[in-house]
């Protein structure tokens, strides 16, 4: 048996070890306001609590995404707006598996914004005021 690269964790705990595109599309198809987060960690680099991708459902149904490549200097943020009546599932899948599966340009899909604790993602919303 091979050692997982990717490993999925869903908000209530169920893991699932190296997940197809297919899978994570579902995953994230899954996510409701009682089940809100998909971590996925990359097992395969080190320290592999430092190299993740984390998607957490809003209460408007928007999207805010966080990747982290190592130490805090590299975790980064995005914000996926609600477009329609259905969940923004198709860009959030994209950007997950392209990261997932080590596809060059996942990191131009976002514009992407360097993560801090004072700074949550809902500060950089469009038209709401960063202190």
């Amino acid at each position: 048996m091979t050692t997982p690269v990717i490993r999925a964790v869903e908000a209530d705990g169920t893991a699932w070890d190296d997940p197809s595109d297919e899978r994570l599309h579902d995953l994230l198809a899954d996510m409701s306001l009682g089940c809100r987060f998909l971590v996925v960690r990359r097992l395969d680099r080190d320290p592999p609590d430092q190299h993740y991708m984390q998607v957490y459902l809003d209460d408007d149904l928007s999207y805010q995404v966080e990747y982290r490549a190592g130490g805090p200097n590299a975790h980064f943020q995005a914000w996926i707006p609600r477009t329609h009546e259905v969940f923004a599932v198709a860009p959030v899948a994209e950007v997950l598996q392209g990261w997932a599966h080590d596809r060059p340009g996942w990191r131009d899909t976002l514009s992407w914004t360097p993560w801090s604790p004072e700074t949550p993602c809902a500060r950089h919303h469009p038209g709401v005021n960063t202190p």
